[in-house]
């Protein structure tokens, strides 16, 4: 039910921008929580956007990438993708990215890890300066 497959992560200078994809099994016409959190060696694991599947693709995002990240999904087929894009990206995004989500939630704690019970592998981003 919660499969999770990121992918997109790579290396890219200072302003550049990347799009990563998490591939669900999770089913297009459902309610779902399903967010992207990354994690930097060293520091705790932050929350970074989430989108409510169904019912208007609500989203959320953390302070620090308004206006420069966005969450979007994609229901063309049976399953949700979801993907990220992120442009003007700064040295301090660096971090491995995980896609997660919560099968049939309301996002009633976006960006809080704890929320979710199914998490991809990660994929790494890493930005140059």
């Amino acid at each position: 039910q919660g499969q999770l497959v990121e992918s997109g992560g790579g290396s890219v200078q200072a302003g550049g921008s990347l799009r990563l994809s998490c591939a669900t099994s999770l089913t297009s016409y459902g309610m779902n929580c399903i967010g992207w959190f990354r994690q930097a060696p060293g520091r705790e694991r932050e929350g970074v956007t989430a989108i409510r599947t169904g019912g208007g693709g609500t989203t959320f995002y953390a302070d620090s990438v308004k206006g420069r990240f966005t969450i979007s999904q994609d229901n063309a087929k049976n399953t949700v993708t979801v993907y990220l894009q992120m442009n003007s990206l700064k040295p301090a995004d660096t971090a491995m990215y995980y896609c997660a989500a919560v099968p049939g939630g309301y996002c009633s704690r976006p960006l809080s890890g704890d929320y979710y019970n199914y998490w991809g592998q990660g994929t790494q981003v890493t930005v140059s300066s």
